[in-house]
């Protein structure tokens, strides 16, 4: 788990810029993971069956810990919801963000080819009180090399609801949120 540094404060006038950010950190913050972990088998205990993630945007950093999921890669897998968000979750974010994962995304794996992928992500970012809903579709992860870590490749997320001022879609670069299977 990466360590979370608190955010300075910027100008009133940048708080587009930073909702922009917000939202961007809602969306990849639900499916980012660091570190190391160990290739599972598909026969893993449901205590092994667990996600972790951090993500960094902005100067800000979202994380949460120990999210469930319904298997253990390479098989099929749900990721539950109501691990990542609070109460239940862990999920937190820096610089005055919240985010909430608003669905139980979906993973598939191809071993052979080192990627994953994810049917949707639909998340809510907010700030003071400008919320954000994005929703994004056929994510694609690669995966690092032998460990359960899969890394994103650039994905666009499109606003389904929320203030004028939140962008009307948000990007994620490759390799700004990785996934943790252990």
């Amino acid at each position: 788990m990466r360590h979370i540094v608190p955010s300075t404060p910027t100008p009133h006038g940048t708080r587009p810029a930073r909702i922009a950010a917000a939202a961007a950190l809602a969306l990849a913050a639900a499916f980012a993971g660091t570190g190391t972990a160990l290739a599972q088998s598909a026969a893993a205990s449901a205590a092994d069956q667990k996600a972790d993630g951090v993500m960094v945007v902005a100067g800000n950093s979202c994380s949460w810990s120990n999210a469930s999921t319904s298997a253990a890669p390479p098989s099929a897998l749900t990721v539950d919801r109501t691990t990542v968000n609070a109460p239940g979750g862990n999920l937190a974010c820096g610089g005055g963000i919240t985010a909430t994962l608003n669905n139980n995304p979906a993973f598939t794996f191809d071993d052979a080819a080192g990627t994953a992928r994810t049917d949707l992500i639909d998340i809510t970012g907010k700030q003071s009180f400008i919320s954000c809903r994005y929703k994004a579709t056929n994510l694609v992860w690669d995966r690092d090399t032998t460990t359960r870590t899969y890394v994103n490749r650039a994905f666009t997320a499109t606003k389904t609801s929320g203030s004028f001022l939140c962008p009307g879609s948000v990007t994620t670069p490759a390799g700004d949120a990785s996934m943790l299977f252990h």
